[in-house]
């Protein structure tokens, strides 16, 4: 029986990229000459810590990244950028970036799945969502449903794992 799975995937090695691209874009550019600014990955936590001496210069970091992992391939829509928080003579910042899909997210792609009354049978795995069906066609047609309300869910999500 065709499937496949929707999942939502962090490249890794392409976020280690973008931010090691914004870290050398930070030495060249001539409003940070001389400021103490750098961007620090967590790879175990999918974090990107944003250090700097003020406010406004996190808010221009906060665009430099932006800007890398467009350029990187990366959707912004998986960073959910914290509140800037003052420690001593530092603003510090943290980026965490969402992998996986959680319950909640889960169900809403299984009822835009069921409310397009598609011949196909949605169901969650761990942080996948399984979507099998009897025709290709229909298959294809849930994909399409998902990707027209993606906008919806915040999240970007992949479509893998395609068997006939």
């Amino acid at each position: 029986m065709p499937s496949f799975d929707i999942v939502s995937e962090l490249k890794k090695d392409e976020l280690q990229n973008a931010v090691d691209n914004a870290n050398r874009e930070l030495q060249t550019r001539y409003d940070f000459r001389g400021v103490e600014a750098s961007y620090t990955l967590v790879k175990a936590e999918n974090l990107v810590k944003l250090e700097a001496n003020e406010d406004f210069q996190i808010q221009q970091m906060d665009d430099i990244l932006m800007q890398k992992l467009i350029k990187r391939g990366l959707e912004v829509t998986s960073a959910e950028f914290k509140e800037v928080t003052r420690s001593g003579k530092r603003s510090l910042q943290q980026v965490v970036f969402k992998e996986g899909i959680d319950k909640d997210l889960g169900k809403k792609i299984v009822k835009i799945i069921k409310d397009a009354k598609l011949k196909v049978d949605a169901k969650m795995n761990d942080d996948t969502v399984r979507v099998q069906g009897k025709k290709r066609d229909d298959l294809q047609a849930a994909i399409a449903a998902v990707k027209a309300k993606m906008s919806d869910l915040g999240q970007p999500l992949q479509f893998t794992n395609f068997r006939d």
